[in-house]
């Protein structure tokens, strides 16, 4: 959807950014809100339009940013760090608030811009995969005592992998754009799975499994790294913190950074489970943690990608049979390839199991001997 000139102006004037013009031009590779960079000499802020068709209730989502942000803020402070740098920044709308409501019903929000910081579509070198896991490890450690249950559910049931599976079997059967009869071998993988998809629910539902603050997002991309010293800063992307479990905030890291190849990526050939950067991930990851993972939640770290990837997928392939009408896409097609390309990557696990298996068991081991 294109947005005008008179609405962006609109927009920016009405947050607490000065008066002065602003250059605007869209930014990032984000799938779902639209983004905007703001830019005035050194002034510098991100722009977002909130997609209120997947974040229905945006007052909420706003609620948890705001009290995450705060809360990671203060922490930031406590040890020594830079807030301005390490988490996000809200700028206030005029009327005070974290959002803004513009004549067509949109709602916006402003972020500072983290200058000297680049973020990654794809794992160029271990070390930024390192630095990524370090970070939402990190983050992990730093919410284990913010109250998950008292943050809001953005996307209902997001993480919810039976709930996924139902709603791809109910695009399957009502088959809206006609897609079923061309890719039968796709949802034939997914569903000859059905049998692992609650696992996660059920180790949760026992006791087992704690509920914790988590991302919901955590690819590469969603990590700022600085430009100078090659480290993670900063985690962005806050859309869909909410209550969830940690092995899946792990497994979407490894279904996105383990792989050989892009999302998207149409030759299933180059397409592969990189056990190195498995390894190298599951090591920064459980640094970052420093030990506030439970025995359950460790053992599972492996089932966390796997289950992740099969969920991803699954949803890339519901969307493909809707007509893609959730995820942005650039091309005809775009959303099979994705999908196909997390059914090769699931293959190639499941090949990979024991090796997988090994190298979390040996890491964590190596990790809690490291810090004693």
């Amino acid at each position: 959807m294109e947005i005008s000139k008179t609405v962006l102006d609109e927009v920016t004037q009405a947050f607490q950014i000065g008066e002065e013009p602003f250059s605007i031009r869209r930014y990032g590779s984000g799938h779902i809100n639209d983004t905007f960079l703001l830019e005035n000499g050194d002034k510098k802020y991100i722009l977002q339009r909130i997609n209120t068709s997947i974040f229905r209730d945006p007052v909420s989502l706003m609620w948890n940013i705001r009290h995450v942000t705060d809360f990671l803020r203060k922490k930031i402070v406590c040890a020594g760090g830079d807030p301005e740098r390490e988490t996000l920044n809200l700028v206030s709308a005029k009327d005070g608030t974290d959002y803004y409501i513009d004549r067509n019903n949109n709602y916006w929000r402003i972020y500072r811009f983290i200058t000297d910081a680049v973020s990654f579509d794809l794992v160029r070198r271990p070390e930024d995969f390192y630095q990524s896991g370090l970070a939402f490890g990190h983050f992990q450690r730093m919410l284990a005592d913010y109250p998950a249950e008292e943050l809001f559910e953005t996307i209902p049931d997001f993480h919810n992998t039976p709930k996924r599976y139902a709603d791809f079997c109910r695009a399957v059967e009502e088959d809206a754009a006609g897609r079923v009869s061309g890719v039968k071998r796709e949802i034939e993988f997914f569903m000859e799975r059905h049998e692992d998809y609650d696992m996660a629910v059920r180790e949760h539902r026992e006791g087992s499994l704690p509920l914790r603050v988590t991302h919901n997002d955590t690819k590469l991309n969603n990590i700022m790294i600085d430009s100078r010293t090659g480290q993670a800063l900063c985690i962005i992307d806050l859309d869909t913190v909410m209550p969830g479990f940690s092995i899946f905030d792990f497994g979407d890291s490894i279904r996105f950074g383990a792989n050989t190849a892009e999302e998207d990526e149409r030759d299933l050939g180059k397409v592969s489970f990189s056990i190195m950067l498995y390894e190298t991930y599951c090591r920064g990851f459980l640094r970052g943690c420093a030990g506030s993972l439970t025995k359950t939640e460790l053992e599972m770290l492996p089932q966390g990608a796997r289950l992740m990837t099969l969920e991803c997928g699954m949803r890339f392939l519901a969307d493909y049979l809707q007509g893609d009408i959730y995820f942005r896409t650039d091309r005809e097609g775009q959303n099979l390839d994705r999908a196909r390309t997390q059914i090769a990557m699931t293959a190639d696990m499941e090949k990979k199991w024991e090796e997988m298996s090994s190298v979390t068991r040996e890491t964590a081991a190596a990790v809690t001997a490291d810090g004693r």
